[in-house]
């Protein structure tokens, strides 16, 4: 007789085969931010079709992609929910664990707000530099790179108010934090001189790059590992407290939070299509082709929720705050068509 050996991907495939005998749902995680869409399009996908409702969870896009990465097989998830974009590294631990064909999906847009307690100290404008001064380990002051010695507000910029430094991001494992430390602590790292002083004080690029995204350790500045629940939380029991959020999330609490506009403009729907809004970011959700054909209904979930009756402007996605991606037609196509990231631009 002869025996075949089997590659580590081609077991994984094998596993993957008997999911349809031991798991007939989508099993969904990731991004806080991707939840609350995913969780709307689940249930009228299950509500709709012959498919069980799939299981949404949260958890963050680091940790989404991570528990993605772990393999091929019924343990392991389908989907991947992402506020920002897969990294090379987190797709080479994909490749190792045997998860070689990703489908990435872009969904639409969303912006970062900065809002705070509705009955608070007036935030009601930010520059990037001013996020920069208030949380940053250093800063630029009297033309020296030293230790942030700011507490309030209002001493490096007497037109914000004078109220307390308190400020609640989200943590690490969250794509709206590598968002938020690009566009907007990069952006104000380079714009206040901050950059170019660490450049001159003979630190290297790649040194300065990663201490312009830095925050401060002092109590000032407070990651959330949870969701943006968690930081609505923090605000109400801190009048001083300004919160990093989703645009629809905010939108659903404008009861609770006013938001700030970002370098003279106002968070909304129009400005972030435009692009005009310079903290907005594309949503994306990751799918495993190998489970696709063997957990049911996978295909046509991703296909239902990029569907311009769900996805689209008029859609009901629109209506908490995800702003439609104009490239929707192709996206939908290359769902269509189970169109890989090796593939793309072939």
């Amino acid at each position: 007789m002869k025996f075949v050996k089997l590659t580590a991907s081609a077991l994984a495939l094998a596993s993957a085969a008997s999911a349809a005998y031991a798991r007939d749902n989508v099993q969904v995680a990731g991004s806080s931010t991707v939840l609350p869409y995913a969780s709307i399009v689940a249930e009228a996908f299950g509500e709709n079709f012959d498919f069980p409702t799939p299981v949404v969870e949260s958890g963050g896009s680091s940790a989404g992609l991570k528990r993605f990465c772990e393999g091929v097989g019924e343990n392991t998830i389908d989907i991947a929910n992402a506020s920002r974009a897969i990294r090379e590294n987190e797709i080479a631990a994909c490749a190792d664990a045997g998860v070689t064909d990703i489908i990435e999906v872009r969904i639409g847009y969303d912006g970062i707000v900065f809002a705070s307690q509705i009955d608070g100290p007036a935030f009601t404008a930010f520059e990037p530099a001013d996020i920069y001064n208030a949380l940053a380990p250093k800063v630029v002051k009297d033309g020296e790179l030293v230790d942030n010695p700011y507490t309030m507000w209002s001493e490096f910029n007497d037109e914000l108010p004078e109220a307390e430094i308190m400020a609640f991001i989200q943590g690490t494992k969250h794509g709206t934090r590598e968002v938020f430390e690009q566009n907007v602590l990069a952006a104000g790292c380079e714009t206040t001189g901050a950059l170019q002083a660490m450049l001159d004080s003979g630190m290297s690029e790649d040194d300065a790059e990663d201490a312009c995204i830095a925050v401060r350790t002092d109590g000032r500045s407070v990651d959330i590992d949870g969701d943006y629940t968690e930081t609505l939380a923090s605000i109400d029991s801190n009048s001083n407290g300004i919160g990093v959020f989703g645009l629809a999330f905010y939108e659903n609490n404008t009861d609770k939070l006013k938001v700030a506009t970002v370098s003279g403009i106002e968070p909304k729907t129009e400005t972030i299509a435009s692009g005009e809004y310079p903290v907005s970011r594309p949503l994306f959700f990751y799918i495993k082709k190998a489970h696709i054909g063997v957990i049911p209904g996978l295909k046509e979930f991703a296909e239902f929720f990029v569907a311009d009756e769900i996805a689209g402007p008029d859609g009901p996605l629109s209506e908490y705050g995800l702003v439609a991606d104009p490239e929707l037609a192709q996206t939908q196509e290359k769902v269509a068509n189970e169109t890989t990231m090796s593939e793309e631009g072939m």
